[in-house]
């Protein structure tokens, strides 16, 4: 029996392909995605452990809250007392540090444009070139930088912006643009690539007044002969202060990942869910196929159940073939993911997302998630079809048109369908809009209850497909002639076949009408939010809409010919009650006229009279802290020095991309207390942009925008974001492209004797074709029509969810109009293979077919 089924495999290889080919694509989107990451992980790996590969121990301030601009130093006076520490061989401070914000150096090409203006980090560094031994940078050419007017530059810059050793480059870092002799060209440790990150390396000490550091990032150690790593820690833990901490070579290294791994692991999951929507779609793909299959070869099982098989053997046969299929396909799927991940490499690269890679990775994990997903995704699919084959008479082999048995579910397929979408209705519900549990339990359940949605639908889709047909195949009937009445005919004619051949279809334009409207809805809301915040003609902010501009720009600004206000906003992050807050500093005498504030307790006059201890406070955030006007608070800086505040206003913040931290402080007070202040925003008034713009050319990486532009800018990451998930959803969409060959081609040999006769009695070769592709066309088109239907539905209940936050429904009427296009284009070009092969049948053969 094994045999048999092996050679029957064999013996329907387009078929075997085709249904394959669903498993393949999904497949490979999950193996593609942990290679990708695994390579991704291991370059950062390699980056963190060459960095302190010659160090003993790492002497570091401790870092109170996580993503702080400027994060924490030790001070100067601290490296006297290392270097004096017994068993200590040799020390150096350094400004090195890859979590910080505020540590950017940005290059400049020979244009005199900001090489790296996408987000990418520009890192600043300081390293001792008297102890080059603690530097996890190594020279490719020239030496160290070791004077104000020198720097050593990343190897990626040089070779793409033809710098060389001698060579003069611009470099923005903590003011206006510098000019520098390029002394040396350096690469990362072993790392060929950091992606599209840059670094420009300083003597320490310049770094350090670049910088406006007051101490050192880190200061490195190496143990003198005889001394081990770990006893050389324990004797500088005596030495240094409370506010600084000491690890060994290797502890740094791994907490340095902490953030990575993190970054990482989201990228793996994220692109993992795509791969797992594609294994979802083509389930019912192979469901479809196998259904049909079956439904083919009854007589063929009926003959083996003659010849003395049993049902279990035959169950057997069919699971054998779903496994067998499915094994192969996954070992292809994985083949395939390594390609896949360079894909996704170079499309992350176009994105402004290039990453550090030194290679592809594959782990052992890899081929048993994947191999192990795709087998179990097609055996799960294959079993109804397996139990219906079960049914088959043997009698059936020698009756002249006998139909496979249906199932005893089969005639409560309309309660069992319309059961689970309520059932999946309730879970979003309670998902979206009750409140409560956990995340984890929120995302739970609307996961699910998306997934049960889309089953129930396409079991109870069979029963639309008829009005469907009639509705949406009109037009392509209508202009098709006989063969177009004829393809609306068979589109009906096996309900359950065209409504699971459209479900496939569905689940991709769901997801991608539910992303498409509820974006639509957000970007406007996010555009008004913005806006109505601000009263201002310009604002000025980093080039990457993110990064912290130096203080300087602001005061260049407020001197600018024409500005009435110039009104700058510093920002940092501190620690209260053990959470992280955003604490913003603010100019009191002008931060009214150019911020419309929404007061809970308090007036513009409240923040205009702001003094050096008070602190204006978002309403909610001190509602959940349980304070009041009046009430004196303490927060604590990256650093851990304690900040003494007292409540004097407070606001009600915008529900979407509040501009302004949790807790405002005046400027002089915010410079006081935080090392290292930046502008996130400078506001301004001012009726001559060409004099601001002339004023910023000293400071290329700023960018000068009107009130609207600033309100698209902010939403510039969500869009790429958006670009992104589009590309990878429409894998769902091609997953669900093979399914629909599969099924016309597997319709075409079960109408073999039907064609035959058509063209015996005047059918043409062209209309044959036409047939095909309007039966095609109108099957994509329920599929679109159910897709948009349940994407424009899902999207109505997030954003009626988010409501509270601002977020409007809105619905892209051009976005659901291409969508249909892309389905119809999807029906047209899935058609092309089968219609050629039913033009070509020969008449006389058909109509023996059997």
């Amino acid at each position: 029996m094994m045999i048999a089924t092996l050679r029957g495999l064999l013996g329907r290889k387009l078929r075997t392909v085709l249904t394959a080919l669903a498993i393949v694509l999904g497949v490979a989107m999950v193996g593609g995605s942990y290679i990708l990451t695994d390579s991704i992980s291991k370059a950062f790996d390699s980056i963190f452990a060459s960095s302190y590969t010659k160090t003993d121990a790492v002497i570091s301030g401790k870092a109170l809250t996580d993503e702080s601009t400027g994060g924490a130093t030790v001070p100067a006076s601290l490296l006297t007392r290392v270097r004096n520490t017994p068993g200590v061989g040799a020390a150096a401070g350094e400004i090195f540090n890859l979590n910080s914000s505020s540590d950017e150096a940005k290059l400049l090409d020979r244009h005199g444009k900001v090489v790296t203006g996408n987000g990418s980090p520009t890192f600043g560094f300081g390293i001792d070139p008297a102890q080059p031994r603690f530097s996890p940078l190594q020279l490719t050419s020239g030496r160290w930088a070791a004077a104000p007017g020198e720097v050593v530059i990343d190897a990626s810059s040089a070779a793409k912006y033809r710098y060389r050793v001698g060579d003069t480059i611009g470099v923005e870092v903590g003011g206006p643009l510098r000019r520098f002799a390029v002394v040396g060209v350096a690469k990362y440790g072993n790392v060929s690539s950091i992606g599209s990150a840059t670094f420009a390396i300083f003597d320490v000490n310049v770094a350090r007044q670049l910088l406006h550091k007051h101490g050192f990032d880190t200061i490195a150690v190496a143990a003198s002969s005889g001394v081990s790593g770990a006893e050389l820690v324990k004797r500088l833990a005596a030495v240094v202060p409370a506010n600084a901490q000491v690890r060994s070579g290797q502890e740094q290294a791994k907490e340095d990942k902490k953030g990575v791994a993190s970054f990482v692991a989201f990228i793996r999951y994220a692109l993992l869910a795509f791969g797992l929507v594609a294994l979802f779609v083509g389930a019912f793909v192979i469901f479809n196929t196998l259904s049909i299959t079956v439904a083919q070869r009854m007589r063929e099982f009926a003959t083996l159940r003659t010849l003395g098989a049993s049902r279990r053997q035959i169950l057997r046969a069919v699971i054998v073939e779903a496994v067998v299929v499915g094994l192969v396909a996954s070992l292809l799927g994985l083949a395939t993911g390594f390609g896949l991940a360079e894909g996704l490499t170079a499309l992350f690269a176009a994105l402004g997302l290039d990453l550090p890679r030194t290679g592809l990775v594959f782990a052992p994990r890899t081929a048993v998630v994947a191999i192990g997903l795709g087998t179990a995704v097609t055996l799960i699919a294959g079993l109804l079809p397996a139990l219906r084959a079960t049914k088959v008479p043997p009698i059936a082999a020698v009756r002249e048109g006998a139909a496979l048995p249906k199932g005893r579910l089969a005639r409560h397929s309309l309660p069992i369908g319309l059961v689970l979408v309520a059932a999946s209705c309730a879970s979003i519900g309670f998902g979206l809009f009750v409140h409560g549990p956990s995340i984890a339990t929120h995302l739970a359940t609307v996961l699910g209850g998306v997934l049960t949605l889309f089953v129930g639908v396409s079991i109870t889709a069979s029963r639309l497909v008829p009005t469907l047909a009639r509705v949406v195949g009109k037009t392509v009937s209508s202009t098709g002639g006989v063969a177009g009445r004829l393809a609306r005919q068979n589109a009906v004619r096996n309900p359950g076949r065209t409504a699971a051949t459209a479900s496939a279809l569905m689940i991709g334009l769901a997801l991608v009408a539910c992303l498409s409207v509820f974006t639509k809805g957000l970007l406007d809301s996010h555009s008004v939010a913005v806006q109505h915040q601000l009263n201002v003609d310009y604002v000025t902010v980093s080039q990457n809409g993110f990064s912290a501009m130096p203080v300087s720009v602001g005061k260049a600004i407020a001197q600018a010919p024409g500005v009435q206000v110039a009104s700058s906003v510093r920002s940092e992050r501190s620690k209260f009650d053990g959470a992280n807050i955003d604490v913003s500093g603010v100019d009191p005498s002008t931060i009214a006229s150019v911020y419309r504030f929404d007061w809970t307790q308090g007036s513009d006059a409240s923040i205009g009279s702001l003094s050096g201890g008070e602190a204006v406070v978002r309403g909610p955030w001190a509602k959940k802290q349980g304070l009041a006007v009046g009430d004196a608070f303490t927060l604590r800086t990256p650093g851990g020095k304690p900040v003494r505040l007292r409540v004097a206003a407070l606001y009600k913040p915008a529900k979407l991309d509040e501009l302004l931290g949790d807790v405002l402080i005046a400027q002089k007070t915010f410079d006081r207390t935080f090392e290292q202040p930046g502008d996130a925003f400078t506001f301004v008034h001012a009726s001559n942009p060409a004099g601001l713009r002339a004023t910023l050319a000293a400071y290329p990486d700023t960018q000068l925008l009107t009130a609207q532009q600033f309100a698209n800018s902010r939403a510039k990451n969500l869009k790429s974001i958006i670009e992104l998930v589009y590309v990878l959803l429409a894998l769902s969409v091609i997953v669900s492209l093979f399914g629909m060959v599969n099924t016309l081609v597997l319709s075409v040999f079960e109408q073999t004797r039907e064609i035959g006769m058509l063209r015996a009695v005047g059918l043409t070769r062209r209309q044959t074709r036409r047939m095909i592709r309007r039966e095609s066309i109108i099957t994509a088109l329920i599929g679109a029509t159910l897709g948009i239907s349940l994407g424009v539905g899902l999207a109505l209940a997030l954003t009626r969810a988010l409501s509270n936050q601002g977020v409007t429904f809105s619905v892209p009427v051009l976005s659901i109009a291409v969508f249909t296009l892309v389905a119809v284009t999807a029906g047209t070009l899935a058609a092309i293979l089968p219609a050629r092969r039913a033009s070509r049948l020969n008449v006389l053969a058909a109509l023996q077919y059997e």
